[in-house]
Formats: structure tokens, C-alpha cells, sequence
């Protein structure tokens, strides 16, 4: 059995997921009491996922210890803000047979460390793991609509197990050895997608867009391949895949990030609107960080930084990124 850890959209558009291929109860635990109450006795999250009525075999389970207990396999679909302090409540409760994966698409706070670092570290390099990741808006997912997704691990069991919970009609499961590759994507794409609601938000079309886009895939991919990532995996659904929906859709909320800062509001007035957490916003300055220790150039993240520290304003960013020297693609 598996449960879900987090009751936002993607954590209960996940657990949607899974209940409709499965005949078993699916617990989702979360933070907020009246959510899992809303969850269990009404069926839907309308905080998180309006209009949409879930399976009835989700239940919300407050007790972490007893949702870890009865369940075999966790999957975390927590903000990458939370991750350390998530897995400090889980440790004491894990057995050798608990099995772990996330659909955290971040780094770690402050070190900018991939998540698979810090849980080894933290649980141990016995610890069995995945990581779930792809162009997938959690409206979408939790409306049944088409879906595909990318799950890497290094144990063919539990990949086996992965895409027996979700495979599905409408939910593809492509799979994966490259952690670092489908980890690399989730976190690039949300600072691509700020600076294409940036430049949106401006007024730059779509010339600007796809110009933007194509530089911030070739950016994903002098990072990701620095950090140790196939190129395959890049311009994979991982990679290119989640670009595309989140620079182009403002279903993302890193996009309208981005749109409302265009628009001159302030950071923690765009977040404060948007509701969720921009993953962008705690993930950019990590990013850069990890690119001067490998010694390469993030023109992109390095703007979008600057707009997030106050250094340039939107359209001085742009302006420095039109201003560049000519160089060879």
C-alpha cells in the first residue's frame, strides 16, 4: 500500500491518481486538519483543487505515525522547503521495508543540494527511493486528463511496483535510472517559467518566448549535464516535457509568478496571491550557486536572480540578456 504526504493540489491530485487504479483506501497526510477533514467526509480539497470531486477511497489521516505504519511505499509531494523537516518526522517511524518517492521538484534550502543527497544522508544509503517528475499541472491530473510522467529509481522492485500504482489509461509512467536528470528538470523549468512570464508579462511575444525557451533548455542542459545528468533525460519529458507546460500555461504558478512581478508587484505579494508555493522563488539563488561551483553560464537564472534580489528590474533583465555578444549556438 502506499500513502501520500501532502494534501496540496499535486499531493491530492496524486492520491486521485492512485485511488482511481486501485481498489485499496489511499491516506494523504498534510499539515492543514480541516483539508484532510474535507477530504475524507466530503471528498474534495477545494482550497487546493476546486470543482474537483475525488475517489472515495482517499481518506486524510492527521496521525503521521499510523499513516507510515499501514502503509508500505510514501510518496512525498511536499514543497522542497520542507523536505528536511519531513523526513526528520519520518525516520524514527521507518522500518527496513518502507520504501520512499517524491514529486518534489526543488533543492535543498540554503546547501542547494538535490533531494536524493539529503535523503541518503539523512536515512542512509540502504534507504530504497524514487523521484516522480514530468509535465504534469495537478488540475489536470486530478481531472483524469491525459498524462505522462517520469519515474526514476535504481531498484527495478520498486520501479516495477511504481508503475503498477500508477500506470493507467490516462496516467503513461515512462521510467528511468537517471535521478539526477529528472531532477535537474524540475528545477530548472521553474525558473525558465518565471522569466517566460516575465518577458510575457512585458509584452515581448511570442518571438521573445520561444527565443527564451530554446536558450533556458540549453541552459538545462549545460547544468544538468555539469551535475552528472544524461542529455537524454533532458530533453526527455523530465526535462524539455515540463519547459514546455510551465513556460507556456499559467496554470503555472512559477509563470504567474513571473507575470505578476511584471506587472510591478512585489514578491511576497505575488506568492501571497498565487497561494502556493512558488518553488522558483527558494530554488534560483541555489541554482546559481551550484553553476559557479561548476564553472558555467546561467545567463537566464542569473537575471531571473537579480530580479528576485532587487538588483535589475524586469526590463533591465531583459535588456541584459539582449545585450550579450553574438555567440555560436
Amino acid at each position: 500500500m502506499i500513502a501520500v504526504l501532502g494534501a496540496g493540489s499535486w499531493g491530492t491530485a496524486l492520491a486521485t491518481a492512485l485511488a482511481r487504479n486501485s481498489e485499496e483506501e489511499i491516506l494523504v497526510w498534510g499539515r492543514e486538519d480541516q483539508v484532510l477533514a474535507e477530504i475524507s467526509t466530503q471528498h474534495t480539497n477545494e482550497q487546493y483543487l476546486p470543482g474537483v470531486t475525488l475517489p472515495n477511497n482517499i481518506r486524510g489521516c492527521a496521525g503521521l505515525p499510523d499513516l507510515v505504519a499501514s502503509s508500505h511505499d510514501l510518496l512525498l509531494a511536499i514543497p522542497s522547503k520542507a523536505f528536511v523537516e519531513v523526513l526528520q518526522q519520518l525516520q524514527p517511524l521507518l522500518t527496513p521495508q518502507h520504501r520512499i518517492v517524491w514529486a518534489t521538484k526543488g533543492l535543498e534550502p540554503q546547501a542547494g543540494r538535490f533531494l536524493d543527497q539529503v535523503l541518503v544522508e539523512m536515512l542512509g544509503k540502504q534507504q530504497v527511493y524514487a523521484v516522480l517528475s514530468g509535465p504534469s499541472f495537478a488540475g489536470e491530473v486530478a481531472r483524469n486528463l491525459p498524462t505522462a510522467v517520469t519515474i526514476a529509481t535504481q531498484d527495478q522492485t520498486f520501479l516495477n511496483d511504481l508503475c503498477k500504482y500508477f500506470h493507467s489509461e490516462t496516467f503513461r509512467v515512462y521510467t528511468s535510472t537517471d535521478i539526477t536528470g529528472v531532477q535537474v528538470g524540475g528545477v530548472i523549468k521553474n525558473i525558465l517559467a518565471v522569466a517566460a512570464g516575465l518577458s510575457d508579462g512585458l509584452g515581448f511575444g511570442a518571438n521573445a518566448r520561444a527565443a527564451l525557451i530554446t536558450r533556458g533548455i540549453a541552459e538545462m542542459v549545460r547544468f544538468g549535464t555539469a551535475a552528472g545528468a544524461e542529455s537524454s533525460t533532458l530533453l526527455g519529458l523530465a526535462g524539455v516535457g515540463d519547459v514546455i507546460l510551465t513556460c507556456t500555461d499559467d496554470q503555472s504558478r512559477n509563470r504567474r509568478f513571473g507575470l505578476a512581478l511584471a506587472r510591478g508587484q512585489d514578491i511576497k505579494g505575488a506568492e501571497a496571491n498565487i497561494g502556493q508555493v512558488v518553488e522558483a522563488a527558494h530554488n534560483t539563488e541555489e541554482v546559481c550557486k551550484l553553476a559557479a561551483y561548476h564553472q558555467i553560464e546561467l545567463p537566464i537564472s542569473e537575471q531571473v536572480l537579480k530580479i528576485l534580489t532587487g538588483v535589475v528590474t524586469p526590463e533591465q533583465a531583459v535588456s541584459n540578456l539582449l545585450s550579450r555578444k553574438p555567440a555560436i549556438e
